[in-house]
């Protein structure tokens, strides 16, 4: 198992199969546009590998503010179906606080849909992570932007 940082278009790519386990609303062109966007705004991907091929992937960004000071964000967090309880998810998480400890960081956050009960269990349990509040949204659109 290693895990790294993607940085090419080529390992984008690489990765959506992966993301799209997670985010099913996009197609391959509409994530690599919206990744363009992001990165230069600190997106970040992070890539566990097990004998060549992406198992598990995190977006991540730090940023800072007022309730949680300096903190690193993780947007999604997947491990493949066929990857799920061998450890993959665990191993990035850790690897993800290591990094937050590195940039001296007070807070690794993320959130969580209602309906992900086991991955509530997971951050719970096997990350250890506290369940604080809940997150609000209001939709603009009615169908998502191409």
């Amino acid at each position: 198992m290693q895990i790294r940082e993607l940085t090419t278009d080529d390992e984008f790519r690489g990765a959506f199969e992966v993301m799209r386990e997670l985010r099913t609303h996009l197609d391959e062109s509409t994530y690599m546009a919206l990744l363009e966007e992001m990165r230069p705004r600190g997106y970040r991907l992070i890539a566990v590998e097990d004998e060549g091929r992406i198992v598990a992937l995190a977006g991540i960004g730090f940023g800072v503010n007022l309730y949680y000071l300096h903190y690193l964000w993780v947007y999604e967090l997947i491990t493949t179906e066929t990857g799920r309880s061998k450890g993959y998810g665990l191993a990035l998480m850790r690897y993800l606080e290591e990094l937050a400890r590195a940039a001296d960081c007070d807070t690794l956050a993320l959130s969580s849909a209602f309906h992900r009960l086991d991955a509530h269990r997971f951050y719970e349990e096997k990350v250890g992570m506290d369940k604080t509040g809940y997150g609000f949204v209001m939709s603009l659109r009615t169908t998502p932007p191409k």
